[in-house]
């Protein structure tokens, strides 16, 4: 049995990689969406990431069709009190940023999508500096108090703004994010290290990196000539073009070999191993692409090994 990770100072554990809903719904029917779920539940998995706005970008849908199979998953299967459900709010078309009124309206309409009493983990989507960080954690902690969230995060968020938001809720005495979730992977370090990285270390907050593939380029099947039919690809293949997509990829292509691994869980185990990091976040659109994707559970790289991918990828 895979061990399960502290969320921060939470009492959430969960698996050490979160199932990204962003494809439930878009690029993954219903049928193909329960049947990834339910792989990743077999597996051990327990932690599973979506937002209000998934996938409001595509032609006809108008967000919340992520969490719309979720909720039918979840009472398809019986199992809510073992999954550890992550939603997000300020980017929802018809719910758009982080006022009080907009936070309370979103948060039920998530509810009510996924078929829950409550939300483990509730994320501000993309920080709102048009709201003071007050209104928007005393709106967070009145959803806390009414025992529709558990815990709560910030994604996409400012050194500055997390910080000053952490004072707020110690100051007040009131709920306060136990999680952040940055963009960062191997071919992205800039997007969290540094100030950002250090404000949630010394709050003891818990990183869940989104984009923790980099669109797919960190699976390996980008390669010079090769196309891939992917709806990201344009996205991954421009890293390709870069000196340090180059050398990520070559040192990945070593430890992978030695490991007898896949690229795609050679480059979430370094992820996972990054300080502050509980569970790096990765999609899967099929059955097939999870084992890689899970595999990070088990995959403990060496000293060495870390420091190789480190360095190519500085």
């Amino acid at each position: 049995m895979t061990s399960l990770r502290k969320l921060g100072p939470s009492d959430l554990q969960v698996f050490p990689l979160a199932l990204g809903g962003n494809v439930f719904g878009w690029t993954a029917d219903e049928a193909q969406s329960f049947a990834v779920l339910d792989a990743y539940a077999a597996a051990g998995g327990n932690f599973i990431d979506t937002a209000d706005a998934y996938s409001a970008w595509i032609p006809g849908n108008e967000g919340g069709e992520s969490e719309t199979v979720i909720g039918k998953w979840l009472a398809a299967r019986s199992n809510r009190s073992d999954i550890v459900v992550a939603t997000k709010v300020g980017a929802h078309p018809s719910y758009k940023g982080l006022s009080a009124a907009n936070i309370k309206a979103a948060a039920e309409e998530s509810l009510r999508r996924l078929g829950t009493g409550h939300i483990d983990l509730y994320y501000t989507h993309f920080d709102d500096e048009t709201v003071p960080v007050e209104e928007i954690i005393t709106a967070l902690d009145q959803l806390v108090k009414e025992g529709k969230v558990r815990e709560i995060g910030a994604s996409n968020i400012s050194p500055e703004r997390l910080q000053a938001s952490l004072d707020f809720s110690e100051r007040e005495g009131l709920a306060r994010y136990v999680a952040l979730q940055p963009h960062y992977n191997l071919v992205s370090r800039d997007t969290y290290e540094g100030e950002l990285q250090d404000t949630a270390a010394r709050a003891g907050l818990a990183a869940v990196p989104y984009f923790a593939l980099a669109s797919g380029f960190l699976t390996g099947k980008y390669r010079p000539g090769a196309s891939v039919e992917s709806a990201r690809a344009e996205k991954a293949g421009q890293y390709l073009e870069s000196e340090r997509g180059q050398k990520v990829l070559a040192a990945l292509d070593k430890v992978a070999q030695e490991r007898d691994a896949e690229i795609a869980t050679v480059a979430l185990a370094w992820l996972a191993s990054r300080p502050t990091v509980a569970a790096p976040i990765a999609s899967a659109r099929t059955v097939e692409q999870l084992p890689a994707l899970v595999a990070v559970a088990e995959l403990s790289l060496t000293e060495q090994e870390l420091a190789d991918l480190t360095e190519a990828s500085a």
